[in-house]
């Protein structure tokens, strides 16, 4: 069948086939779900429009932009920023597959703000009377939710590390071995000695956990049977919920609120922001950011200690100089000494100074110096 012959169903089921050769099956199916709900309202409002070359920004476009806001359940920014920008990359693909489409369908303005994600860590209260609750607990379910908020690992990570996922890196240094997962990378997320033990009790719990039966894959930290990869979501956020209630904490608490409580703690302990996105495995430190909230102590703190340096990096120290103008003895051991005195004070000077010409005046001026200390070492007796 020929290009021109095909219809828009034909042309957009094609053009996914390809797409699934090398996109998750996942992706693929929103880009789907996006035609689904594209070409109905096309054929239904437009429906003359039969060929890619007759589509036009307006009306077409256009009018799909308003049916989106104007549905009886408006859809989120979220999910209509989600659909133009599936849309758009269809439209782009098709036309670089020769595909006579208008130029700017869909641009840049037509995305509707973004829905600010606002962090989600616990409060350190909360946090401290929650993990005494699960360490309390002490059974299979709270050591793991406890593994997951001391190494900031997704739960679907936790579930899938294997039995010996600690692994020794250097003498006294371990790390836990973090298999590919949700981005399709794997890590090594450094551990201290309470986590070890975490680990270590995990092992000592697993054959407590339905030991009347046999384990179907044994290679799993957390053991699993029937369906139990799936209901474990489920465990552990039952687990945790109870956990939070009991604790006292005030508010609702999930797994993933654990990973963000984990990345914020982190950055107050002064983990820089790179190590925080390998820790956390992320690909764009932008969603690092995302789980991170600074409250208005942490700008105090932060504010202060920055001063505190500064007051200390251009604190000039006491030198040596003659306590009077003109010293009673003059030798060569003198003049030597404050040479080395003024070289050392404008040294500390540049230091203060922002300007680079500036800086670049004194830095000769401070090898002269230096060049005149040497030449004086020819008068010294032999």
């Amino acid at each position: 069948m020929s290009r021109r012959a095909c219809s828009l169903e034909q042309i957009f089921d094609a053009h996914l086939r390809v797409l699934a050769t090398t996109l998750r099956p996942n992706t693929v199916r929103n880009y789907r779900h996006v035609i689904q709900r594209f070409l109905p309202y096309l054929h239904a409002a437009f429906p003359k429009v039969r060929k890619l070359s007759q589509l036009r920004r307006d009306p077409h476009l256009l009018g799909w932009f308003r049916s989106l806001c104007d549905q009886d359940r408006p859809l989120c920014n979220h999910s209509r920023l989600n659909r133009l920008i599936s849309l758009r990359r269809l439209f782009e693909d098709l036309a670089d597959n020769g595909h006579p489409l208008q130029p700017d369908l869909i641009r840049s303005e037509d995305f509707p703000p973004r829905t600010r994600y606002l962090p989600k860590p616990l409060s350190p209260e909360d946090d401290q009377r929650l993990e005494q609750r699960l360490r309390h607990t002490d059974d299979l379910e709270s050591n793991a939710l406890l593994l997951i908020r001391f190494t900031g690992i997704r739960i679907g990570e936790c579930i899938d590390l294997p039995v010996d996922c600690l692994r020794q890196v250097h003498q006294d240094q371990w790390s836990l071995h973090v298999p590919v997962g949700k981005l399709h990378t794997e890590r090594w997320v450094p551990v201290d000695e309470d986590t070890r033990r975490i680990l270590d009790r995990l092992l000592a719990l697993r054959p407590l956990f339905h030991p009347s039966r046999s384990e179907k894959t044994p290679g799993f930290l957390l053991p699993r049977r029937r369906r139990t990869h799936l209901r474990w979501h489920q465990i552990l956020s039952h687990v945790l919920a109870d956990a939070a209630r009991d604790a006292s904490c005030t508010t609702s608490v999930t797994p993933h609120r654990l990973r963000h409580t984990f990345a914020t703690t982190m950055l107050r302990l002064g983990v820089s922001l790179p190590a925080l996105m390998q820790l956390l495995g992320h690909k764009d430190i932008r969603m690092t950011m995302r789980y991170l909230d600074v409250t208005q102590q942490d700008l105090q703190r932060e504010f202060h200690c920055a001063r505190q340096k500064t007051a200390s990096l251009h604190l000039i120290p006491k030198l040596p100089l003659p306590q009077t103008t003109t010293p009673q003895l003059v030798d060569l051991a003198t003049i030597r000494s404050a040479v080395a005195n003024v070289r050392h004070l404008l040294l500390l000077f540049r230091l203060q100074l922002q300007e680079p010409k500036a800086r670049r005046k004194l830095l000769r001026l401070s090898q002269r110096l230096l060049n005149l200390s040497r030449a004086l070492d020819h008068f010294a007796p032999k």
